[in-house]
């Protein structure tokens, strides 16, 4: 057995922003497990100084922003500005030195790989979408085969996914679900509401259009109920006009991201995710743990590792509207079906919980922590 030095173990997580997305809240999640238990954690963003982080971090995480978020550039100036931030980057780990570096989504564990790589450090990459239908260019493509292979591993959430990059590269790999926070299934519930909720960055894969066209066929049977999607994106515009021409002004609104991480949950009575394909679903499993009837699209990957169809939720074939339409329906006429999907998706939740999963992911980077440390003759 391996035995770690005494000295608390260093780590810096590495991502693009700070903002209300799923990447964000589990490394929230990690930096407080870690740092509660005396870690050294280093959060480095590539978000700007000025930006406060959406989920509240342990005063013991120490967050160094570097100024220079990935935007849509032509070619070579999106060389040059690859360049610096993967130089940007690795200076701050120059500085700080950590033990290892665990880093978030494609582009940015391509930076990360090269300037952790350079230094001698260990890195830990994790993917947090579909890799087969998120389309992330023949560049990053590439140099995703060439350096993701340099890393320690990889973590998904969900075995598809897994399975998709073992055939693409070789990869060493752990898969670990998304937790379900305490916060999140202690949420009070309203009594007799009647709000449908869907959660998301309001982009085409989250598929709201589709969720759109499907509350319209069943809106004159549910007179009483309204929709509301929370979250914000450049397509915003776009789904306006479309409530709009579809006579859905008065029955759905769009507020934007809730102020505080997961509000949106005890103003749901039911929740519908309607995506294109996701890397796990996260809210699913927020909605779920809070005990609300769940309605998903059953898309690659993760909703059908979470819902057991008609027993913690209903999973809808992907892309079929009409039937979406008919579960609308079906769950909004039935308050005892609801009441009963709810209980059982509590239920369900429980082997997702906050720290089942978070000692899971505590038990692989020790692991490569103390492979490290041993090598290193520490």
């Amino acid at each position: 057995m391996l035995v770690r030095a005494s000295r608390p173990p260093s780590v810096a997580f590495v991502l693009p922003g700070l903002g209300a997305g799923g990447s964000e809240h589990i490394v929230s999640l990690l930096c407080n497990h870690l740092a509660v238990q005396g870690w050294n954690v280093t959060l480095i963003a590539f978000e700007d100084p000025s930006v406060v982080p959406y989920y509240p971090h342990h005063p013991d995480v120490r967050i160094i922003r570097l100024g220079m978020k990935a935007r849509r550039r032509a070619a070579v100036s999106g060389t040059i500005a690859m360049i610096r931030r993967q130089g940007l980057l690795k200076d701050a780990l120059k500085r700080l030195r950590p033990e290892l570096v665990v880093s978030f989504l494609t582009r940015t564990n391509v930076l990360a790989v090269m300037a952790a790589r350079s230094l001698g450090i260990p890195i830990i990459v994790s993917e947090r979408n579909n890799p087969a239908l998120q389309g992330v260019g023949p560049v990053w493509g590439r140099l995703r085969l060439m350096t993701y292979p340099r890393a320690v591993g990889l973590i998904t959430m969900t075995q598809g996914a897994m399975d998709w990059f073992t055939a693409a590269m070789e990869v060493r790999g752990w898969v670990i679900p998304n937790p379900v926070p305490p916060a999140i299934t202690a949420a009070e519930r309203r009594p007799a509401g009647r709000t449908i909720g869907a959660v998301g960055r309001l982009v085409p894969q989250k598929g709201f259009d589709r969720l759109l066209s499907a509350f319209a066929l069943a809106a004159a049977q549910i007179p009483d109920w309204k929709l509301v999607i929370w979250g914000e994106g450049p397509e915003r515009e776009a789904l306006e006009r479309q409530r709009d021409r579809l006579g859905l002004a008065d029955r759905v609104s769009l507020p934007g991201v809730t102020k505080k991480p997961g509000e949106w949950i005890a103003q749901s009575d039911l929740f519908i995710l309607s995506s294109r394909f996701e890397g796990w679903g996260i809210v699913v499993g927020e909605a779920m743990g809070a005990g609300l009837p769940v309605i998903s699209f059953d898309c690659q990957w993760g909703p059908a590792e979470m819902i057991e169809h008609d027993r913690s939720g209903l999973l809808v074939p992907n892309g079929d509207v009409d039937a979406l339409g008919r579960a609308i329906v079906a769950l909004c006429t039935d308050e005892p079906r609801r009441a009963a999907l709810g209980s059982r998706a509590r239920a369900r939740m429980a082997q997702f919980g906050h720290d089942q999963v978070l000692a899971r992911w505590q038990s692989v980077i020790t692991h490569v922590l103390d492979h490290h440390r041993v090598r290193a003759g520490s």
